[in-house]
């Protein structure tokens, strides 16, 4: 590509004029001193595209009918590939991605051997509802009623590519210019990007120790009518792994209910708790009249399965499905009926309580080295759940720096200005279910000289 664009500027700058006959293949080899397959294969991308013309028994000639064209660019000057150098980080504490080494690969693998071996093979390679697979929705439907206790069936249900589609779905469909959604702050900057396509105004409101504070919701209702919606994430709240509070949820409820606006509910990770039970969403309360819920597939399988699915009203849904099928006229089928056979078959019951009892155990394994590395200097709660610790220093510290330093050992972490719009937020997640023990007890050791 070198040699072809070093001939294209020679002829655009006139060093090369039209009709000028050039040196045969083996001259210009041994001139450059290149390969003569190399000097052929960039000769024939030249007259595929008409800047040379090859004329049998006489050579190959600049084509004559090319307009003059003027450039004062040098040869030297002109682009070329450079692979960018970039820092690769050997340690990645990432935000809670699962251990894809004890993904159900194996059993996965045999499930799409089933349902391509399945009579009705043929019917898969059709078009199917941009809502998802009837029979994929329905398992959905079962499992959300009784592990999670929402009363819905499959017209409540729209299967997307994993959770962030179903965010940016919402966002075209409920939001209008003008209106406010309320998100937590720390929180999740990926949804309100999601949000904020449709031009709506964001607020962020404080969390502690039981969530997100609804009583400063109520206070910005009573001086704002333009509330669509409340984004939340109150199993275990993104970034700080807290729980939200039981009188919380009521009333944020109740809160709903009085004003009309939705609650947007993100449980992102609720399989994996390691307490007697789960908390339900706050979607599952008979009482709520408008809410979205929003779950995934991927992090019980595998991140690189983009499954998630929305839950709303039947009306809702319809819009949703409407929508999808102008940007993505359907999901993976193929995936959602293998997935399927797993959850059939009880493969992904077996898979969930191994990975439970293997990440709990991981998380004490933890927490002993948090103790170990960083005691004293540090402040953070053992989660109930999840694959992510959160921790705060007990010095304010400049985390650019602690990025930066990390960086340079070829240690990555999250940037806390992933957290906020505005200000940055004094904490850290930390992800331990994908990193080995060793690299875990690595990258705390120099965190801990950092803090």
């Amino acid at each position: 590509m070198q040699i072809v664009n070093a001939i294209i500027h020679g002829i655009k700058s006139g060093v090369l004029q039209k009709d000028t006959v050039l040196p045969g293949s083996r001259n210009l080899a041994e001139l450059l001193n290149l390969n003569r397959n190399t000097i052929v294969k960039a000769l024939n991308i030249l007259t595929a595209e008409g800047w040379l013309v090859s004329i049998e028994r006489k050579g190959i000639f600049v084509a004559g009918n090319i307009p003059e064209m003027h450039t004062n660019t040098s040869v030297s000057e002109i682009p070329k590939y450079t692979r960018k150098k970039i820092i690769q980080a050997d340690i990645i504490f990432d935000d809670g991605i699962p251990d894809t080494n004890i993904a159900p690969m194996e059993s996965l693998s045999r499930a799409y051997r089933r349902v391509f071996n399945q009579k009705a093979r043929r019917r898969l390679m059709n078009y199917s509802n941009a809502l998802g697979s009837v029979e994929f929705r329905e398992a959905i439907a079962q499992m959300l009623y009784f592990k999670r206790g929402l009363c819905i069936d499959v017209d409540h249900i729209c299967i997307t590519r994993g959770s962030q589609m179903a965010m940016y779905l919402i966002a075209q469909i409920l939001f209008t210019k003008g209106d406010v959604v309320i998100v937590e702050n720390p929180g999740y900057l990926s949804a309100w990007k999601a949000f904020e396509t449709s031009e709506v105004t964001v607020i962020p409101v404080e969390i502690d120790r039981e969530g997100l504070l609804v009583d400063h919701i109520e206070l910005i209702l009573k001086k704002n009518t333009k509330i669509k919606a409340v984004f939340v994430t109150p199993h275990h709240q993104y970034p700080t792994t807290v729980t939200m509070s039981l009188t919380r949820r009521l009333k944020l409820i109740e809160l709903s209910n009085m004003y009309g606006f939705t609650i947007i509910e993100d449980d992102y990770d609720h399989e994996f708790h390691f307490g007697q039970r789960p908390v339900l969403p706050i979607s599952s309360h008979k009482e709520i009249q408008n809410y979205l819920y929003i779950g995934s597939m991927s992090k019980v399988v595998a991140p690189a399965l983009r499954i998630g699915y929305l839950v709303g009203s039947p009306d809702f849904i319809h819009k949703i499905g409407s929508l999808r099928e102008t940007i993505d006229v359907q999901g993976d089928i193929i995936m959602e009926l293998a997935v399927l056979d797993l959850i059939h078959s009880g493969e992904i019951r077996k898979h969930l309580k191994r990975a439970t009892a293997y990440y709990k155990e991981k998380r004490e394994a933890f927490t002993y080295l948090l103790e170990k590395h960083l005691s004293g200097k540090i402040t953070y709660t053992i989660p109930e759940g999840g694959l992510a610790f959160w921790i705060q220093s007990n010095d304010v510290i400049d985390y650019e720096n602690v990025y930066t330093s990390l960086l340079q050992k070829r240690i990555e972490i999250i940037h806390p200005n992933k957290f906020s719009h505005q200000k940055e937020v004094q904490g850290l997640r930390l992800g331990y279910a994908s990193l080995s023990s060793e690299d875990l007890k690595k990258g705390l050791i120099e965190i801990g000289k950092l803090l």
